[in-house]
């Protein structure tokens, strides 16, 4: 990547950036941004878990959004996610019918 930086997966006591990629339908665009926005619903189920520091929620064009979410480490992640995963699961069944596609794009932490 020139001229930029090179993230490079998360280690285990790194901070951790968890980000995903959608494309939204047009007709759930408010909807979608209710639910997956800072404030939302996901970000009400992560805030349970410990060390969770935030999501934003960026418009990438049109009907294409990306989350990032914000974790203290990867191991404060997995934690979560083995504590969280019926919540996660379904919380993860609600917002299917929001989206035309979800892309997870992985896990990074600074250089």
């Amino acid at each position: 990547m020139a001229g930029g930086k090179r993230f490079q997966p998360a280690g285990d006591g790194a901070p951790l950036l968890r980000l995903w990629a959608y494309t939204v339908k047009p007709e759930k665009s408010a909807e979608f941004i209710r639910f997956y926005g800072p404030d939302g619903d996901w970000a009400r189920l992560f805030a349970r878990g410990e060390g969770y520091l935030g999501t934003e929620l960026w418009r990438t064009g049109g009907n294409r959004f990306i989350t990032l979410d914000r974790w203290r480490s990867a191991a404060d992640w997995r934690r979560f996610k083995a504590a969280f995963a019926a919540d996660y699961a379904a919380l993860d069944a609600r917002g299917d019918g929001l989206t035309e596609t979800e892309t997870d794009l992985g896990d990074y932490s600074a250089p």
